[in-house]
């Protein structure tokens, strides 16, 4: 299993839109790396959902539940989604600026890609970010 944050615009696709459909297809991503991203996801990894512009949070979890396939929001087959679902919310959001000033969680992408919409993090950074969501 691996572990990830995707971005969303609270005011595009919030997590209480995610928690009330259940599930989504997680499209619109228009960033290579990111793409590529996408493309190792596999079913049942963990997702952390980041609300950016406003709140500029982790404020959820949810799970893969359908691998890469072409972007339906889009003609160009290089561009793809994914299927995500809705686990829970996390007990306290989680601020940037809590992961900027955290010493396990400094340098992760969110942190030094900040453009970076969809980005890998490890299984420590994830216990860690659950962890500050509980304090």
């Amino acid at each position: 299993m691996a572990y990830w944050i995707a971005k969303s615009d609270p005011e595009t696709y919030s997590i209480e839109d995610l928690k009330r459909d259940g599930k989504t297809v997680w499209d619109g991503v228009r960033n290579y790396q990111a793409r590529n991203n996408l493309a190792k996801m596999e079913l049942g990894d963990i997702v952390l959902i980041y609300h950016s512009n406003i709140n500029k949070a982790i404020v959820g979890i949810a799970e893969v539940t359908k691998k890469a396939f072409p972007d339906p929001t889009s003609d160009d087959k290089r561009w793809l989604a994914v299927e995500l679902a809705f686990k829970e919310m996390l007990q306290k959001p989680v601020s940037l600026e809590t992961v900027k000033n955290d010493i396990v969680l400094k340098n992760i992408a969110l942190v030094k890609q900040q453009r970076l919409s969809v980005m890998p993090i490890s299984e420590i950074e994830y216990i860690r970010i659950i962890e500050l969501s509980k304090l």
